[in-house]
C-alpha cells in the first residue's frame, strides 16, 4: 500500500477492485474486501468522487485483496477521519492475529505504539534505535511536573527533598519538571515531602517514558546513545 494508489479516476470502486483482482491468483471476494475497509456503501461510486480518506481505504482494499502473508503499509491512516483511522487500525490488528506479517511506516507515534510488536526509528536515513515499543520508550526517563510558587525563595534545591533518581530537568516561573529513572520511588518521595510540609503541588502530572519522548530526543539530538556522526548504514 503506497501513499498514492494511482487508480483510474473513471472506474467505480467495485470496477477498480475487480480489475486488480484479475492480476491475482487467489483474491478475496470483492464484497468481502469492501466490507473490511468500510467501502461497501460506496461500491458504485467513481474513484474521482471519493474523498481523500476513502481513497486511502480503497488503497487498503487493494493491498489486502490477495490475502498476503507479508503486507507493506505506507502511512495507512494518513488523511483518515478518527472513525476510519480506528477502523484501519482494527483491521491491521485482525490481519496480525490472522498470521499476516505487517511492515508499517508511520509518523503517528500513537499508531506505532498501539500496533507494533517491534519498531525502528529512522533518523536522517539511518536506523538509530529499534526494539519493542516498551524497550524504545524505556530508554528515556519518566517525568513529573507540578506548579510551584517559590514564595520569594530563589534556590529550588533548598525547597525539594532528596529525591531518589530525580533530577530537575526544567524550572521556569510557576512550573517544575523532574526527570527520573525510578518514577514510583521519586513520586512517592515527593508526595511524602509535600505532606510533611503541608505543600500543595498543583497541576501534578506523572508520566512514564513515551515513544514520542524517545523520538523527540533523537530528532533534537538529545539522545546520548545516538552518535551524531559515524553511524553504520544498513546493508541493502
Amino acid at each position: 500500500m503506497l501513499q498514492e494508489g494511482g487508480f483510474p479516476a473513471d472506474l467505480t470502486v467495485t470496477e477498480t477492485v475487480r480489475m486488480w483482482a484479475g492480476t491475482l491468483s487467489g483474491p478475496r471476494p470483492v464484497d468481502q474486501v469492501l466490507d473490511l475497509v468500510g467501502l461497501r456503501h460506496r461500491a458504485r461510486v467513481g474513484v474521482k468522487q471519493l474523498s481523500g480518506g476513502e481513497r486511502r481505504r480503497l488503497d487498503m482494499a487493494i493491498a489486502i485483496l490477495g490475502d498476503p502473508e507479508v503486507l507493506f503499509l505506507d502511512e495507512p491512516s494518513a488523511g483518515l477521519d478518527p472513525e476510519s483511522r480506528q477502523r484501519t487500525r482494527q483491521l491491521v490488528r485482525e490481519l496480525l492475529d490472522g498470521g499476516t506479517t505487517v511492515l508499517l511506516t508511520t509518523h503517528d507515534l500513537q499508531e506505532a505504539e498501539q500496533l507494533a510488536d517491534r519498531l525502528a526509528i529512522m533518523h536522517r536515513g539511518l536506523i538509530v534505535r529499534s526494539g519493542t515499543p516498551t524497550e524504545v520508550a524505556g530508554a528515556q526517563p519518566a517525568r513529573i511536573s507540578f506548579a510551584w510558587d517559590p514564595g520569594g525563595t530563589s534556590s529550588l534545591p533548598e525547597l525539594l527533598p532528596e529525591l531518589p533518581g530525580g533530577v530537575v530537568e526544567a524550572s521556569r516561573p510557576g512550573t517544575v519538571v523532574l526527570r527520573t529513572e525510578t518514577l514510583q520511588r521519586t513520586l512517592q518521595a515527593l508526595l511524602d515531602w509535600a505532606g510533611r510540609h503541608d505543600v500543595t503541588l498543583g497541576d501534578l502530572v506523572a508520566r512514564p517514558a513515551s515513544l514520542e519522548q524517545a523520538f523527540l530526543a533523537i530528532a533534537e539530538g538529545e539522545d546520548p546513545a545516538v552518535p551524531s556522526g559515524d553511524l553504520r548504514r544498513l546493508a541493502a
